[in-house]
């Protein structure tokens, strides 16, 4: 079997040779995720067939989970001018031809792993060429001259800005690197960081933002507010002084008309206990509204408070116009872990539907203090599992029932309380959404036509207890697990076979109606072949990635750890195309028009299970 991580499927019918692009992570500034081709539409996606592929060779390379590893990647593609710009779990940085896969040029990047999600584009200007800009793994801001494949000599020292300095001083071993694909607004690239997530201490996690031309700083965001910024009361004195967290790791989006940049924000540290965080912790959990030119806060809306739970907001928020009380209202779209849609509007922050603050239950751990409400909208609904009762717990197939049966015994019967149900000290306790979500960093994509909201959902529930650390241990309580150490042991799953522990569906693709707030289709997105076999049919198979709508009347996407790519009606949600790739596909697709006028579709598949890996 030839892994292919970057595979390329298009139309052989030729219906028009105009040629779109897509130049932004999330297709273009607002994130939609939205082409207007339709030369592959609903009446001929059947027709889709692989046209080339790019990177791994022969199987006989990953015969080992170490090697396979090495190849995960989350990239999304930018299509610019007539040439594909992505990275490459190869260390390299690469430029193709989009009709062909042929290289133009290659970025070795040596022994530094390349950017997990993707780069960005600037277009230059009089003086200033066409520029890659790409966040390595060691902490540095490379300028990739866009035609030649060479560093920008002017940017930064000869090419490079050293995103390390001035945040990452006093922790030199711990781990700092950008965690998405820098937001280009003007004659600037906002930046945000990934590092530690579990233990408090660690580099900044400042968002700044770098001059195009020369790479110097323009301003700086903190995630931790210092003293005499607001919010600097949520957090304990000095926390900012060594927390390392929360992190804007996902993708910024852009309003061009209003000057605005909307950041996700992730959760604080510790991610399951914050006794040594009293307070909402502001920003954190969070979408943030930025001034593009100064930096300074417009305005903020929390998804979680004072977050346990590790429901990072690291969606890329996605913009669009609806129709509410007969205005068009701009809004930005909103979904985090919890599982839940906002639709704030782009000037105020404000929930556009009714939005409530709810008792939710409260946590009985030694020192910690849970916040007594969370935000909910009224509308939508809840788009994933909440909780659970013993009568869901998985029956079927009889191996797996008796698997999870035994692991309810263990456990204690099944502790779920709804809604952001916290940790306990004193039992086992069943957590929906889980650590992954509900929504991931996926996101959403918006048709514009309908007004739809395409997301991608998982039904996988965090699983354990929280107990009390070794002395010395800077977090005073770890979550365990019955199933033994490590993230795969917390889920409410059986880890030999992936299997969620209560009835499908497992993860779920649907479509918000964004006029109404109403869930106008929802259906399970991939199928467990084991069951398959079985006569369980559609199961959900969860994974991460998101989708992708056309003008075509289509919605792809990959994510899911059956190994297909998919096509839906985006007005129906019924399945009109699928196909078995090599690898796993745990990003996101994106299609543009060749100059030999034919339509492609692109997904980078990761050659690993990303679900398994994190």
């Amino acid at each position: 079997m030839r892994l292919a991580p970057f595979t390329t499927f298009l139309l052989l019918s030729v219906l028009n040779a105009q040629q779109k692009d897509w130049a932004n992570y999330g297709g273009d500034p607002g994130g939609q995720r939205y082409s207007a081709l339709t030369q592959i539409n609903t009446k001929n996606v059947a027709k889709l067939k692989p046209a080339w592929q790019y990177g791994i060779g022969a199987g006989a390379d990953f015969a080992n989970a170490a090697a396979r590893a090495e190849t995960g990647t989350e990239a999304v593609p930018l299509m610019v001018n007539g040439v594909l710009f992505l990275p490459t779990r190869q260390k390299t940085i690469v430029a193709l031809e989009p009709e062909t896969g042929k290289e133009v040029w290659k970025y070795d990047l040596g022994k530094v792993a390349a950017p997990l999600r993707g780069v960005s584009h600037w277009a230059g200007d009089a003086t200033h060429p066409a520029t890659i800009l790409a966040g390595t793994f060691d902490g540095k801001l490379l300028a990739i001259n866009a035609k030649t494949g060479k560093l920008v000599p002017g940017f930064g020292n000869e090419g490079a800005v050293n995103l390390r300095e001035g945040v990452a001083d006093k922790y030199p071993n711990s781990p700092y690197h950008m965690g998405s694909p820098g937001a280009i607004f003007r004659n600037l690239i906002i930046t945000g960081a990934q590092g530690k997530e579990d233990d408090p201490g660690g580099p900044d996690m400042d968002v700044r933002a770098w001059d195009l031309r020369t790479g110097k700083l323009a301003w700086t965001f903190h995630t931790i507010p210092h003293p005499g910024e607001p919010g600097y009361e949520t957090w304990p004195p000095d926390y900012w002084k060594t927390a390392g967290s929360p992190a804007h790791w996902g993708a910024a989006t852009i309003d061009e008309k209003r000057g605005l940049i909307f950041l996700p924000i992730g959760q604080p540290a510790a991610q399951y206990y914050g006794g040594a965080r009293p307070g909402n912790n502001q920003y954190s959990s969070s979408i943030v509204a930025l001034d593009g030119m100064t930096g300074k806060v417009r305005w903020s809306f929390q998804l979680t408070h004072h977050d346990l739970w590790d429901y990072d907001a690291e969606a890329a928020p996605a913009l669009m116009d609806i129709m509410h009380d007969g205005k068009k209202v701009p809004v930005v779209v909103a979904v985090s872990k919890p599982g839940l849609m906002f639709f704030l509007d782009r000037e105020t922050g404000k929930s556009v539907f009714p939005m409530e603050e709810r008792r939710v239950p409260q946590s009985d751990v030694p020192g910690e203090k849970s916040s007594p409400t969370q935000p909910f909208p009224v509308k939508p609904l809840p788009l994933t599992k909440q909780g659970m009762t013993a009568d869901e717990v998985f029956k079927g197939e009889p191996e797996h029932e008796a698997f999870c049966r035994d692991l309810v015994q263990r456990i204690g019967g099944i502790h779920s309380l709804g809604s952001y149900t916290p940790y306990s000290s004193k039992e086992y306790r069943i957590i929906f959404p889980g650590q992954q979500g509900g929504p991931n960093y996926g996101g959403v994509a918006v048709d514009p036509k309908r007004d739809f909201v395409i997301v991608n959902t998982r039904n996988v529930a965090g699983m354990g207890r929280l107990d009390q650390s070794i002395e010395g241990d800077p977090v005073a309580y770890r979550r365990s697990s019955p199933l033994g150490p490590g993230s795969l042991n917390a889920r409410f799953w059986n880890p030999k076979k992936e299997m969620p522990c209560q009835q499908p569906p497992w993860a779920e693709l649907m479509a918000v109606n964004g006029d109404t707030g109403d869930v106008a289709w929802r259906v399970p997105l991939g199928i467990t072949e084991e069951l398959e076999a079985k006569g369980i049919h559609n199961t959900g198979a969860f994974g991460q990635g998101g989708p992708m709508v056309t003008a075509g009347g289509l919605v792809f996407i990959g994510g899911t750890r059956d190994d297909r790519f998919r096509a839906f009606e985006t007005s129906s949600g019924k399945m009109l195309w699928e196909t078995k790739l090599d690898s796993q596909g745990h990003t996101m697709p994106i299609t543009y028009m060749g100059r030999d006028g034919k339509q492609y579709v692109v997904i980078v598949s990761s050659g690993v299970n990303a679900f398994r890996l994190e």
